[in-house]
């Protein structure tokens, strides 16, 4: 270059839009993938068909088997991924309903999906068969072994006897109705005729199974008989021998059967579906309990309707009925009510003691929390549960039930992960003795009688909803923590379903 020509200053070069865009993107774009899959892609790992077949014949028998003896939709779900992994079979989808179960199996895409499915059409609670399953499926766990030894293992269970002869389970109903009237302090005759009622009830709602009429007439069936019996008594014992019998507040009997009905409800199920996604499942559970306990409600609005045509006088108050402020008959009570249950819902003698273990513990976080809350000032002469006094309302009532029902939760999934029974079984007997028979009760015979305000009634359901909610929600909470804790692969996938949105 000369030396008399100036020097040129390099021109800045110019951006390609191309390259603004690439470096807009890179700033933008995230640098992982989704966290949660969009689907799980074929498995075409060479198993034979015969293997295949069987593997998936025996998962859908397993989660049939599952599923019509009471365990949630998430239980089975999982349960039927880790039998299917265990036997090398991957890429499997589950697909649970109230009724129904599919499992379908992707092998790739040059060949034909495997998707078979089975209806349940009964629904029962079999605690010990489900807990022979969960020791089945585990055994395959951990070694798998032949698939043919695993089926016939499976046809053994299946063709299994119950642990308890039906007549016993009679019993454990009415021992069930005996110890709800002695936690509601009840007399000794009362505790006699709420046993002697409750094995009547149990009879005869099974025979009108038997005929294959709806749950809902038999559940108004049941509640029906003892508020007919407390009428009976009411009207034809004079007050003084009612006093003499030990009988003076028949109110006790229907507080009882109400209990006693809502015993068999999956109201834990439909929660624990619910916090983990499945929500159709868990919305026709829950209006399962909603059809049911508006059959109870119907049983008892009928007969008192009917009294109240006939100008009789009605025996019920609502602050007729207390519950028993005596600590250690309170623990007595309870653990006998989830005994009890227990029994009536065929759980094996392990699994049953527990079940009264965790009773007694929640009946006593529940009265330490009343305690906290200052109710013990007014024992003698007010009833403990709150919802059965409209001074405290939810104010009591809701904290106690929910603390109590966190601590059986807890409390049933740590026994069911160490000692290996299952945790549903625990954990619905053990709240018996905290449901809103009370409560359902008041609002009932409020709403009927024409001396009552309704606006009062109304409150008492609300509050036997709201006590619903709680120990459902404080059941699944308790558990969650160990949950979580141990959930394996399997676990996890399943708890991502109750994910709604993880922003990447």
């Amino acid at each position: 270059m000369p030396a008399d020509q100036p020097s040129r200053t390099p021109r800045p070069r110019r951006r390609v839009p191309g390259e603004l865009r690439g470096r807009a993107q890179q700033v933008i774009r995230a640098q992982r993938p989704p966290t949660v899959p969009i689907g799980i892609r074929g498995d075409d790992n060479g198993l034979t068909e015969w293997h295949s077949r069987a593997v998936i014949d025996l998962a859908l028998r397993v989660g049939e088997t599952m599923l019509a003896t009471g365990a949630s939709a998430s239980d089975v779900t999982g349960t039927v991924l880790r039998l299917t992994r265990a036997y090398g079979v991957r890429s499997v989808h589950v697909d649970v309903t109230y009724t129904s179960i599919t499992i379908s199996y992707h092998r790739g895409v040059m060949r034909d999906p495997l998707t078979v499915m089975r209806v349940v059409p009964a629904l029962s609670s079999d605690y010990g068969r489900l807990e022979a399953i969960h020791t089945l499926v585990r055994d395959i766990v951990e070694e798998p072994g032949e698939v043919g030894v695993a089926q016939d293992r499976l046809e053994s269970i299946l063709a299994m006897h119950h642990p308890y002869r039906r007549a016993i389970v009679t019993v454990a109903i009415g021992l069930l109705g005996a110890s709800i009237t002695a936690l509601l302090a009840g007399s000794w005759a009362l505790i006699v005729l709420s046993f002697v009622i409750s094995m009547v009830i149990d009879r005869v709602q099974r025979f009108i199974s038997l005929l294959g009429v709806s749950a809902f007439f038999a559940q108004a069936v049941g509640a029906a008989i003892p508020t007919t019996v407390a009428v009976l008594i009411w009207t034809l014992v004079p007050g003084e021998e009612r006093q003499d019998l030990g009988v003076a507040a028949p109110s006790t009997l229907v507080a009882t059967t109400i209990v006693v009905l809502l015993s068999g409800l999956a109201v834990v199920s439909a929660a624990l579906e619910t916090l983990d996604g499945y929500y159709l499942t868990s919305a026709a559970r829950t209006f399962e309990v909603v059809i049911l306990s508006v059959g109870v409600a119907t049983g008892i609005t009928t007969v008192l309707a009917i009294a109240q045509r006939l100008d009789a006088d009605l025996p019920f108050t609502t602050a007729s009925v207390n519950v028993t402020p005596n600590l250690a008959l309170g623990l007595f009570a309870s653990a006998c009510i989830a005994g009890a249950h227990s029994v009536a819902s065929y759980t094996g003698l392990r699994g049953t003691a527990f079940a009264m273990f965790v009773g007694a513990f929640s009946w006593l976080m529940y009265w330490l929390t009343n305690i906290w809350s200052g109710l013990p000032a007014v024992f003698d002469d007010k009833p403990l549960h709150a919802s059965n006094a409209a001074g405290h309302g939810l104010l009591t009532a809701i904290p106690a039930t929910f603390v109590a029902a966190v601590a059986a939760g807890f409390v049933a999934q740590l026994v069911a992960v160490r000692y290996r029974v299952p945790s549903l079984a625990v954990t619905t007997a053990a709240i018996i003795p905290l449901l809103p028979g009370l409560s359902l009760f008041n609002g009932i015979f409020q709403l009927v009688h024409t001396s009552s305000d309704p606006t009062n009634g109304v409150g008492s359901l609300i509050t036997a909803a709201a006590i619903g909610l709680a120990l459902a929600g404080g059941i699944t909470l308790g558990a969650l923590p160990l949950r979580l804790l141990r959930a394996d692969r399997v676990q996890r996938r399943i708890l991502r379903r109750s994910v709604a949105d993880t922003r990447g």
